[in-house]
């Protein structure tokens, strides 16, 4: 049996204990197309065979932008690793500039791109570049494919070279370079031992149930974030089965095709499916409506291991029948386990979903991690809404004074790249300082309360932690994005990006004339609505961290924008700067 040491070993495990017909399965024109594990194996040989050929050294950087996960993607990643290189993935969404960056700070010297709008921001800057070529996954004119490596690697009578190179990696040796999206900076290049993400796999698949050999998973959040990217391997791993959704827009489609048993999502998805099957029991009218909505209600009271008795255990039965399974089947019918990363997700979301059979596994982790700190799983009692899991094996977790979650175990990076200055300020006697304020519960469930670069102090003293206050007032149906202001201020208030899909629903229902998406902001009936909405949040906190006054933002906030990171967080600096004319308002008007 292959000892697993080094991410390359996990394809050549699934080959030995499952061998799959369709490791991964991705949509070309139409047609889901797969490959099987010995297909997988044999392209990644080919891969390494024609990089060798092109002249690749250990130790050499190779970049990945994709702008969907796909079979070439992983294909790639193994033939790289195989002759000790390193995988640079880049996030498709930032701008040509962090392009050029990242390119040049990590030294590339090749780029494999999956299309021709990722051609058009890197050719520009091509020649600030180190890059001696670029080559397309889909087939462009003018343009060199990955096929051509492919073809290039037919020949094996380089193959020993190959397995002199495999045999020369060791666990300790960097295996990737992920720069950290960043919320403020350039960003950091997080350096990834082999051993640090096998470990995080190893350690994270005690917390999964799948059915090894034979669960499906259906994969779209971007493999260059390191959550998916770990996510992925672990299926390999556990001989799931892997599926490349299309696209966000298509998500609802390729979940009715594929019928997965497990996905990986951010809670901002999540929060999208909700939504979307509320406003379609909206639509519902006399007995149909009532029966829904009493179902959500009822979900929304949920409580793991029966802990509301027998009686509420009773109605949920009914509403699974009823309600639920409905939910379920427009989700392809087989999802029974579901993942989340990257932020909080809202308790109100882990209960129904729970409650509709589809529970949702919160984790949590950093780029610097690896990512898993700690994970959620079902079994064994180890579920607890409104926390991110117990910490796994092998890793240790600590809560230093001031709160801050720090974290040491086989998962810690190795540093930044080409910059010890950022390491030694994030790293104390092998704990890396996470940024996270955190606190164990009794049964050592972990709960994140804040981020400690985020947490702020009014001019009164009165210190308020944003996040908290965030993730109550998102549970709002009109609100899509808030930020909590008041730095230095006397009181904290919120800049908000509402629902204009629900609120347009909203007004529709009852008659009020929006007129435009553009006069909504300053719509006067919607103000006093989200007013209410306001106030009732605002009960569950303290005076001094109530929110005042908000604005509405005149647009939607986007990655494109420069509001949000790949990631889907906030960019707390960027938002304030485009929006200072609406802060200037609620403070000095």
């Amino acid at each position: 049996m292959t000892q697993i040491k080094r991410l390359f070993d996990i394809p050549y495990h699934q080959l030995e204990t499952y061998n799959l017909n369709k490791a991964f399965t991705t949509k070309y024109n139409g047609t889901w197309v797969s490959i099987s594990t010995q297909e997988y194996v044999n392209q990644a040989n080919a891969i390494s065979r024609g990089l060798l050929r092109l002249g690749i050294k250990p130790n050499e950087k190779i970049a990945v932008i994709s702008t969907t996960n796909r079979t070439e993607w992983n294909v790639l990643d193994i033939g790289v690793l195989q002759i000790g290189a390193v995988n640079v993935p880049i996030y498709p969404t930032i701008s040509k500039e962090d392009y050029a960056y990242i390119l040049n700070h990590s030294e590339a010297s090749y780029c494999f791109v999956s299309d021709a709008s990722i051609l058009e921001k890197l050719n520009p800057i091509k020649a600030q570049t180190k890059l001696k070529g670029i080559y397309t996954f889909d087939s462009i004119l003018n343009e060199s494919n990955w096929k051509e490596l492919l073809e290039l690697g037919q020949n094996e009578d380089n193959q020993p070279e190959v397995e002199l190179r495999k045999a020369a990696v060791t666990e300790t040796n960097l295996a990737t370079l992920i720069y950290t999206s960043g919320t403020t900076g350039t960003p950091k290049g997080v350096m990834l031992s082999h051993k640090n993400i096998v470990s995080n796999v190893l350690d994270s698949e005690k917390r999964v149930p799948f059915d090894y050999g034979e669960s499906k998973s259906l994969s779209f959040l971007p493999v260059c974030h390191v959550f998916e990217r770990m996510i992925l391997y672990l299926y390999q791993y556990c001989g799931v089965e892997v599926y490349f959704a299309e696209s966000i827009e298509k998500m609802s489609d390729n979940l009715k095709e594929v019928k997965p048993h497990v996905m990986t999502a951010v809670p901002r998805l999540y929060e999208k499916v909700f939504d979307k099957i509320v406003a379609k029991g909206s639509e519902l009218s006399g007995l149909k409506k009532a029966l829904f909505f009493w179902a959500v209600n009822l979900g929304l009271k949920y409580e793991p291991y029966g802990a509301n008795g027998w009686w509420y255990e009773t109605k949920l039965k009914l509403a699974r029948k009823l309600i639920f399974s409905k939910w379920k089947e427009g989700l392809g019918g087989n999802l029974d386990l579901m993942v989340s990363g990257s932020a909080a997700l809202q308790p109100r979301l882990t209960r129904i979903f729970a409650a509709a059979q589809m529970p949702i596994m919160e984790g949590y982790g950093l780029t610097e991690t690896s990512p898993v700190i700690a994970v959620n799983d079902q079994r064994d009692g180890g579920f607890r809404i409104g926390t991110v899991g117990k910490v796994i094996t092998n890793v240790d977790v600590k809560i230093a004074d001031d709160g801050e979650i720090l974290v040491k175990g086989p998962n810690v990076m190795q540093g930044y790249y080409k910059d010890p200055v950022k390491t030694a300020e994030v790293m104390t006697d092998n704990y890396f300082h996470t940024g996270d304020i955190g606190e164990f519960d009794a049964d050592g469930f972990l709960k994140i309360t804040d981020r400690k670069k985020e947490m702020f102090k009014t001019s009164g003293g009165k210190y308020v932690a944003p996040a908290l206050l965030e993730n109550q007032f998102k549970q709002s149906r009109f609100i899509e994005q808030i930020m909590v202001i008041g730095e230095g201020e006397k009181m904290p208030a919120a800049l908000i990006q509402i629902n204009y899909e629900f609120v347009e629903e909203w007004a529709k229902r009852h008659n009020y004339d929006l007129k435009s998406r553009a006069d909504i902001p300053s719509n006067k009936i919607l103000h006093e609505r989200l007013q209410a909405e306001i106030d009732e949040a605002n009960k569950k906190f303290g005076h001094w961290e109530q929110i005042k006054k908000f604005e509405i933002t005149p647009d939607a906030w986007t990655i494109e924008g420069g509001h949000l990171t790949p990631t889907m967080k906030m960019k707390r600096k960027a938002i304030k700067e485009i929006y200072k004319d609406l802060i200037e308002k609620i403070y000095r008007s």
